[in-house]
């Protein structure tokens, strides 16, 4: 395989997790260098048993603005500029009636789905500005185009990561940042085979197929496009 990120540093949230490994792979497979962050060290071991001297592995709060900005600066000491940040890092919870949500529900939701752009935002975009460079991915959800019933906090946050990709899109465009979005739709991990035993799983989006989008809009082909929230449904 053509090693086309080659001294490229990829810092991906959520690395941990059934996404994230995927992504991971994906850009480890081309030759990037990868950041691999994800909420605890354990959490990390587990799910990358035989470290690779091309990853670093950074337990981060990324609901935190503080464990972000430090989590970076060590990987910035340790492999230098980050070119490209796939914030990956996002949760799911089937919900209550919107007036029987609960703030617990709401924050969870809402921090590890759209703070945590913010924050790793806050902690990365600055060197990207002065170094004139950079691609940013986010994750939404197909969900995100419209209302659903018990699902109104999830939603919510994942189309205010679709409103916050679009803005940064524009505001950074000029600084030679492309800032752009995935939407899967029901992803095939073992938990959701889990939660569903009887689904069609052949009909599921799958982690490395999401990855090829993500890899696509950090890639130099993706130059032109900005702000954009790229549906990703299977074969659903």
């Amino acid at each position: 395989m053509q090693k086309t990120f080659d001294n490229k540093l990829v810092l991906v949230t959520g690395g941990a997790g059934a996404l994230g490994q995927g992504v991971v792979s994906w850009y480890s497979d081309r030759g990037a260098r990868v950041a691999v962050l994800d909420y605890s060290d354990e959490i990390l071991a587990s799910a990358f048993p035989n470290p690779s001297e091309m990853h670093c592995y950074e337990a981060c709060d990324l609901t935190n603005r503080d464990s972000c900005v430090e989590a970076v600066g060590r990987v910035v000491r340790q492999f230098g500029e980050v070119s490209i940040l796939a914030n990956i890092a996002g949760g799911f919870l089937m919900g209550d009636p919107v007036h029987e949500t609960s703030d617990e529900t709401w924050n969870f939701l809402f921090d590890l789905n759209t703070r945590s752009i913010l924050n790793m935002s806050a902690a990365v975009v600055p060197a990207m500005i002065n170094q004139g460079q950079g691609k940013i991915i986010n994750v939404a959800a197909r969900a995100a185009l419209a209302g659903a019933a018990n699902m109104g906090a999830y939603t919510a946050s994942k189309a205010a990561v679709m409103r916050l990709t679009e803005s940064m899109a524009l505001e950074l465009r000029a600084s030679g940042i492309n800032v752009n979005a995935v939407m899967p739709s029901l992803i095939d991990t073992q938990r959701n085979r889990s939660d569903m035993p009887d689904a069609d799983f052949s009909k599921w989006v799958t982690p490395a197929a999401i990855a090829n989008v993500v890899g696509f809009l950090s890639s130099e082909e993706s130059a032109a496009v900005h702000g954009a929230c790229i549906p990703i449904d299977g074969l659903s």
